[in-house]
């Protein structure tokens, strides 16, 4: 079984709930994707870094560092960062708070990033791009340039465009139509 192939069937058994629920966005929807039951499990993590490298690498993008709004994309970019050490390419990893602190340096972005890095911004899953956009504005306010947006799945319900229509490119490992599979039309 490919590597693609074993994250796809994690993601279904360990991040895809069947329900009524109500999304960051406001939206409802019949189904919630929670990445990180996923990116966090052991073997998850490994595949997620290993298929989130290989896509970086397709799409031609080096960057100094992967990161987004805290917490979904902590784990995703750490195990980016891990393979890409791995595999001789370094890429740092940094977190984005949803505000600055109040203490210390009073900063919102931590970890490895400094003013005009080149830097993917990474969501673990995509619906409005709300999120993922407030990481791009967080970015740039601090001198960083977004090459792209990076997320684990692609709810395919908007969010792309608002990404694209920002200037960011979005790669997805998956849609959301593969997480749901046959029951895809009934959840949506």
């Amino acid at each position: 079984m490919s590597d693609r192939q074993r994250l796809l069937e994690l993601l279904r058994e360990r991040s895809l709930a069947m329900g009524d629920f109500i999304l960051a966005s406001g939206a409802r929807s019949s189904y919630y994707v929670d990445c990180r039951r996923t990116t966090m499990h052991a073997e998850g993590q490994v595949l997620v870094g290993r298929l989130g490298f290989e896509l970086l690498a397709e799409a031609r993008l080096q960057p100094a560092a992967v990161g987004g709004l805290t917490m979904g994309a902590d784990p995703v970019s750490y195990a980016i960062a891990h393979e890409s050490w791995d595999r001789g390419r370094p890429i740092n990893a940094f977190s984005v708070r949803k505000q600055a602190k109040g203490h210390g340096r009073g900063k919102r972005i931590e970890g490895c990033f400094e003013s005009g890095d080149q830097v993917v911004v990474i969501e673990d899953a995509v619906t409005s791009g709300g999120s993922a956009l407030e990481a791009c504005r967080a970015v740039v306010a601090e001198g960083g340039v977004v090459l792209a947006v990076l997320t684990v799945v692609d709810r395919e319900s908007g969010g792309r465009a608002a990404i694209e229509a920002a200037g960011y490119p979005l790669l997805s490992l998956f849609g959301i139509g593969e997480l749901l599979g046959d029951r895809g039309l009934a959840a949506r």
